[in-house]
């Protein structure tokens, strides 16, 4: 059984920072992308960032490209999203997926969701 297990989320001032994990069990993701997609309250999800377990390829929303750091631990199967300058408009319901197509999917595996707050 495929699990996708976040963790990390929280409340922070503007300005602050939070480190979002996700760790996968149940089979390997060697070929897969990893990503990152937020729920904002009353909007459509957006895709934030993603990564490519193989070679490490990364790639970034336009509205947090130089703010948020995503990562991986092939040992721990495990990928990680370092927020920084975090900004109100960040607040939403962070979801790590999994996927074999392109950065915005469809993914085929999910977590819970994990909810970020940013308070002004």
């Amino acid at each position: 059984q495929v699990q996708l297990v976040e963790s990390g989320g929280g409340l922070v001032q503007a300005g602050g920072s939070l480190r979002l994990s996700c760790a996968a069990s149940g089979r390997t993701f060697r070929g897969s992308v990893m990503g990152w997609v937020r729920q904002h309250p009353r909007k459509e999800s957006e895709f934030v960032a993603g990564i490519k377990w193989s070679g490490g390829t990364t790639y970034y929303a336009d509205s947090v490209k130089g703010r948020f750091t995503i990562s991986g631990d092939n040992a721990k199967n495990t990928v990680y999203l370092q927020m920084n300058s975090l900004k109100p408009e960040d607040t939403a319901v962070y979801y790590c997926a999994a996927g074999n197509t392109g950065w915005f999917g469809p993914y085929d595996y999910w977590g819970q969701g994990t909810q970020v707050t940013v308070s002004s």
